[in-house]
């Protein structure tokens, strides 16, 4: 199960991420969301917390990367997700 709470204050998107970032309609949809936003106003400031996330799999992974290369600030909480959010923005 995957939840995303948007909330857009003072010219800053934060996307609010709860549960499993896994491969498939989710995450799809958390991607769309992002390249929308960013359609409509390029110079947004973007953020994704995952302090909630309980887990990130390789594709998840690599659309958090996708974002990052494009600006968005990646913001963790436990260990797994701080190695994450610490890895270059190549996803490497």
């Amino acid at each position: 199960m995957l939840r995303i709470i948007g909330s857009d204050e003072r010219g800053k998107l934060t996307f609010r991420i709860e549960g499993r970032l896994v491969h498939g309609a989710l995450l799809q949809a958390l991607e769309e969301c992002w390249r929308t936003s960013l359609a409509d106003r390029p110079r947004l400031r973007v953020s994704v917390d995952l302090t909630a996330v309980s887990f990130i799999d390789a594709a998840g992974k690599e659309c958090l990367a996708a974002m990052q290369r494009q600006g968005a600030e990646l913001i963790g909480a436990d260990c797994a997700t701080r190695g994450i959010v610490a890895e270059s923005p190549d996803g490497r």
